[in-house]
């Protein structure tokens, strides 16, 4: 069985949740969050932390042992996250290299010049999902609900990913990049007639 799944989730104060058809709805000062039950799993609360426990019935079955377990340790994982992202958020940031690159904001969009013709729109994923530009160079996507917070950033990071030569382009602060060595770099021969 999964070793995540049985870790209770603490839940703080100021976050509340229900479950109404299988969904999981967890409210707090950030917004709020909705996680799917599948009916192989139950939640219940003890003591101010959330427990999630797979379905009695559903190990016997022949074949279902194991999608049990994974969607056991899932469920618990995403329970987790919502409560987290409702408390203090999740936030992903993006670094723009170029000449000429840039991104600045357009109501709640951001606008990115990134080497085209064209300027490039993008919204965010989901209802409380924020796109910043603290400058030209940077954006930050910040938001309760961690896939909607991932989703939009990874919209952005597909508009230009980042060039393995000059390394221009959109990729996420701290991401290792790998640069390869061009052509002429790499000849190292002495050219010309003699």
């Amino acid at each position: 069985m999964s070793r995540i799944g049985f870790k209770p989730i603490s839940l703080p104060e100021g976050v509340t949740y229900e479950i109404v058809d299988g969904v999981m709805t967890v409210k707090g000062p950030l917004g709020e969050v909705s996680v799917h039950l599948p009916a192989d799993v139950s939640v219940s609360e003890k003591d101010g932390h959330l427990h999630v426990t797979p379905v009695a019935g559903a190990k016997e079955e022949a074949g279902k042992a194991r999608q049990g377990s994974e969607n056991h340790g899932t469920t618990a994982a995403n329970i987790h996250n919502a409560v987290v992202g409702v408390t203090t958020g999740w936030k992903k940031e993006l670094e723009i290299n170029g000449t000429g690159y840039r991104a600045s904001m357009k109501g709640t969009s951001v606008s990115m010049f990134l080497g085209y013709s064209h300027e490039i729109l993008v919204a965010p994923v989901g209802k409380y999902t924020k796109i910043t530009c603290p400058d030209e160079t940077h954006v930050t996507v910040t938001g309760c609900d961690k896939h909607d917070v991932g989703q939009t950033a990874a919209y952005i990071y597909d508009k230009h990913r980042p060039d393995v030569y000059g390394q221009k382009g959109v990729h996420y602060v701290g991401q290792h990049l790998i640069k390869k060595v061009g052509k002429r770099a790499s000849a190292g021969g002495a050219g010309g007639k003699k």
